[in-house]
This record gives structure tokens, sequence and C-alpha cells, in this order.
């Protein structure tokens, strides 16, 4: 365990310190940061139920389902039983770019809550599936640079979004199969056993 601790801690630095630079200083606490993107969420959520059809409608139920699972499964029930402290508590020289919170580090929320959904949306938006897996891995990979999460954490988080994502995708093909809720997906989606 002390080697991968090891590799954890090099890679940490290596993103952290040594691919700092001005402009990921400026760019990544942005990217980091919640409240920056709740009103560009709310805009697509709202776009998406008002305008989307019934495709759209049960795309922002289950996207809302979807981040409730994940987070209540990350912050509440993986972080508590890890128990893993923050580099930003336990390591000198780390360049901080946020405040370093006193909650647990793995796995990182921010990564679990967007590959949840960026799998789930994927599905039901196929065209948009680069720019939500782009954004999920940028938002992911800022909580690094920003000193708050192990890459560790990261990686982990990314792992547990999707199969966040993908179980919740699963059991919606399975409902949608037998109700017919909407009848323009694909065909044999659910593989027969």
């Amino acid at each position: 365990m002390e080697f991968l601790y090891n590799i954890d801690v090099s890679v940490f630095y290596f993103i952290n310190v040594t691919l700092a630079n001005p402009l990921t200083d400026k760019v990544m606490p942005f990217i980091t940061t919640e409240k920056n993107w709740y009103i560009f969420y709310l805009l697509v959520w709202l776009y998406m139920v008002i305008q989307g059809g019934r495709r759209g409608l049960i795309a922002g139920i289950l996207i809302l389902i979807c981040v409730a699972i994940s987070d209540q499964v990350s912050s509440n029930l993986i972080k508590s039983l890890v128990q893993r402290t923050r580099p930003c508590i336990v390591l000198p020289d780390v360049h901080l770019l946020v405040n370093c919170i006193n909650s647990f580090s793995f796995p990182s929320s921010h990564a679990v809550n967007n590959f949840a959904g960026a799998v789930l949306m994927s599905h039901f938006y196929p065209k948009a599936k680069y720019f939500l897996y782009t954004g999920a891995s940028l938002l992911a990979l800022s909580r690094i640079f920003c000193g708050v999460h192990y890459p560790s954490d990261v990686l982990g988080g990314v792992i547990i979004g999707v199969i966040i994502g993908l179980v919740l995708l699963f059991m919606w093909k399975t409902v949608n199969k037998k109700f017919k809720i909407l009848k323009d997906e694909k065909k044999a989606e659910i593989p027969k056993s």
C-alpha cells in the first residue's frame, strides 16, 4: 500500500505543482467551484424538460435521481467508510487554489456526480457525449490542480460514477422495455441472458 500511496502522491505533486501555471491557477478554481455551474445546469435542465419532449422530461427526472443517488453514495456512504484525509491537510507544499475543507477525500464527489451524469445523459443525447465527458474530466482534474484531492480520489470517483450511471441506465432500460415509456429507444439495448 505504501508503494501505491507514493505513486499517488508523486502524480498529485506533478499535476498540482509541476503543471501549475498562471492559466490553470485562474481557470481551475472557476471550473471546480460548484456554484459557478448552478445557473448553467438549471438552464440546460429547464430547456431539456420544457423543450425536449418526453425524452427530455424523462432525462430531466432521471438526472435528478442520478445526482441524488451518486452524491449520497459518495459523500455519505463511501467517504464515511474510507475516511481518507485530504492532501491539502496532510501534505506539505500543496499548491492550494481553493479552501481546504475538513471533509474526507475519497472519492471525489465532483468526479462521481459528473461521470454518473455523463453516462446517463450520453444515452439520451449521444451527440453530446464528447462534451459531457470532456466537461466531467476537466471538473475531475480540477480537483487535483486545486489541491483538494489525490489522483486516486478522482480515479475512484470516475469509476464509481460510471458504475452508478450504468446501473441507473440499466434500470431505466429495464423499466422502459417493460412499459414502453419511450418507444424510440433502440431495440436490444438490454442483452438477453
